[in-house]
């Protein structure tokens, strides 16, 4: 299986914006749903792309499943992110104006996408998430993000992300040369907090 390409908007339109917004939904979700979010962002005079999983959900297993088993939907849905990031691009926004928010499944999805493309994005908001896979393969990651500001947000614990993981995708960040904040809410529960999102609003959406 593999997503048709389907992206909601919101905010401005992409030929009047200098700057986009790109968020991605989690298991379940809608771009609709995240699309919603935007009004507690800073991002007034952004245009606003959310991309909709095929059924609602972007792979079938979790995220520290073997890859395998989420193919051929994982890597769909890694393209699909390029192509709406490509959108972006080819209605004249630059790369260093393009930024992401991303919630649990669809936070996953935005580092791999990150991490498999560094460069000099705008900045990354993703809570609860972190590069997908049973272990690691440092391989896949490369490039430069030229001081790009991320910040990764979770509860420990969280029944779908380990905070280990969280972590390792921190350090991984880091050592490709993102500006990476983490905060760790103790027995938050699966959801986005108030602080997250003001943390989102100081660090990336400035």
């Amino acid at each position: 299986m593999s997503h048709i390409l389907d992206i909601k908007t919101g905010g401005k339109s992409l030929n009047e914006a200098e700057k986009a917004l790109i968020m991605i939904h989690g298991r379940g979700g809608s771009a609709q749903d995240i699309l919603s979010l935007s009004q507690h962002l800073n991002v007034n005079d952004y245009a606003l792309l959310a991309p909709q999983a095929t059924n609602g959900t972007w792979y079938p297993f979790s995220f520290m499943a073997p890859v395998k088993q989420n193919e051929p939907w994982l890597s769909s849905a890694v393209e699909t992110i390029e192509k709406t990031v490509k959108t972006a691009i080819e209605a004249g926004i630059k790369t260093e104006n393009i930024y992401f928010f991303g919630f649990s499944q669809g936070a996953c999805l935005t580092l791999e996408f990150l991490a498999r493309n560094a460069q000099q994005f705008g900045g990354a908001a993703a809570i609860i998430g972190g590069v997908i896979g049973d272990k690691i393969n440092r391989e896949n990651y490369s490039g430069d993000f030229a001081q790009t500001p991320v910040f990764l947000g979770t509860s420990n614990p969280d029944f779908h992300v380990p905070v280990e993981r969280v972590y390792a995708t921190a350090n991984i960040l880091r050592e490709m040369n993102a500006d990476v904040t983490e905060k760790i809410y103790a027995n938050f529960g699966h959801s986005i907090n108030e602080e997250e999102i003001e943390l989102a609003n100081q660090l990336i959406f400035k």
